[in-house]
C-alpha cells in the first residue's frame, strides 16, 4: 500500500500547535506486510537516525493495532519524497500518517480521514502538522474536551508559498528548549490577536488581509538564534512584494506568502541564504491520499 502524503507549514506566526496549511511537496510512503513480526525501513537512511526512525514507526504501528483492535505484523516501509527532515515542513508527520493510513487500508479497519488523524495527533502530541497533511488546506485545530476538532478552509489558488530551505537542520525537541515557560500579558494578547485575524483572512478568502499578521512573539524571536538569517529573509521577500512570512514549524525552514510576484520574492529571499534550496509552491488541497493498493 502506497500513500501520498503533502509537506506542511505550521504555526504561520503565532498560531503555535493550531494553525498549519498544506503544500505541494510530497512523501510516498510504501508499506509491504510481511510474513514475520520485523519492522524494517527499506529506504536510504544515516545510519544514525535508522534505529530513531524504527523506532519511531513501530511505536505507531503498536498504537494503531492497540486502539483498532486488529491483528498485528510485520512490515517493510519505504519513504521517498521531497519533504526534507528536520526542516520544519512535517517530515515525521508524513511517515506516521503514511504509515497509519496504509495500516487502516491493510487490516481494513475502516477508520474514516478524521478516525486516522486523531491518531497522529496523540501520536505527535499536537495538530498543527497532522490537520493540513489530512485534510489538505489550511487548518485550525485544537483539542476540546476529549476530541480534536479541526476547521479546514480553502487556500486560494493563485496563493504561493516560496519557501526556502536551509542546508542545517534545527531538530523540534532543541527549538522547543528554547521558548519560556511564561509570556508577558501584551504578548499573549498580541498572539490571541494575530490568531484571531490570520483565520479571518483565510476562512475569507481574503489573503491581502493578511498582510502585517505574521509578527509573532509567542515563538520566533525565541528561536531565531537557531536560524540568524530569519529576518532579513522575510523582509528581504516583503520588500519584493510579499503580503508576509514567517518560520515554518521549528524550523529552519523559512517561507513567505505572495499572490503575484513569486519569481522575485523567492530571488529576493534566496539572496539573503544563497546556499538554500528555494520552492514555489501552490497548496496541496487533497491531504492525504491512496496512490496505489499491491
Amino acid at each position: 500500500m502506497t500513500i501520498r502524503v503533502p509537506g506542511t507549514t505550521a504555526n504561520l506566526g503565532s498560531g503555535f500547535d493550531t494553525l498549519g496549511l498544506a503544500v505541494r511537496l510530497h512523501n510516498l510512503v510504501a508499506v509491504h506486510q510481511r510474513d514475520d513480526r520485523k519492522v524494517e525501513i527499506t529506504s536510504p537512511i544515516a545510519d544514525e537516525s535508522r534505529a530513531g526512525a524504527t523506532r519511531m514507526v513501530s511505536e505507531a504501528a503498536r498504537y494503531f493495532f492497540r486502539r483498532t483492535r486488529t491483528q498485528p505484523f510485520g512490515f517493510s516501509i519505504s519513504i521517498t519524497g521531497d519533504v526534507p527532515v528536520a526542516r520544519g515542513l512535517g517530515s515525521s508527520t508524513t511517515v506516521q500518517l503514511g504509515l497509519l493510513a496504509a495500516l487502516n487500508e491493510i487490516t481494513g479497519a475502516g477508520l474514516d480521514k478524521h478516525g486516522v488523524f486523531e491518531l497522529v495527533h496523540v501520536l505527535e502530541g499536537h495538530p498543527d502538522n497532522a490537520a493540513p497533511a489530512t485534510f489538505g488546506g489550511f487548518t485550525v485545530a485544537g483539542a476540546v474536551g476529549k476530541e480534536v476538532r479541526v476547521l479546514r478552509f480553502p487556500v486560494p489558488r493563485n496563493a504561493r508559498f516560496i519557501t526556502l530551505v536551509p542546508t542545517f537542520e534545527v531538530r523540534t525537541s532543541d527549538a522547543r528548549r528554547l521558548l519560556p515557560d511564561s509570556y508577558p500579558k501584551p504578548d499573549v494578547v498580541h498572539s490571541l490577536n494575530r490568531v484571531a485575524l490570520i483565520s479571518a483572512a483565510f476562512a475569507s478568502g481574503d489573503l491581502t488581509a493578511l498582510r502585517g499578521l505574521f509578527d509573532d512573539r509567542i515563538h520566533q524571536p525565541y528561536r531565531t538564534p537557531l536560524i540568524p538569517q530569519l529576518p532579513k529573509v522575510i523582509q528581504a521577500g516583503v520588500r519584493a512584494g510579499a503580503i508576509g512570512g514567517w518560520l515554518s514549524g521549528s524550523g529552519s525552514t523559512i517561507m513567505c506568502l505572495t499572490l503575484d510576484r513569486a519569481d522575485e520574492v523567492a530571488a529576493a529571499m534566496a539572496r539573503q541564504l544563497p546556499e538554500s534550496a528555494i520552492h514555489i509552491l501552490a497548496a496541496d488541497t487533497a491531504g492525504y491520499t491512496v496512490v496505489e493498493r499491491g
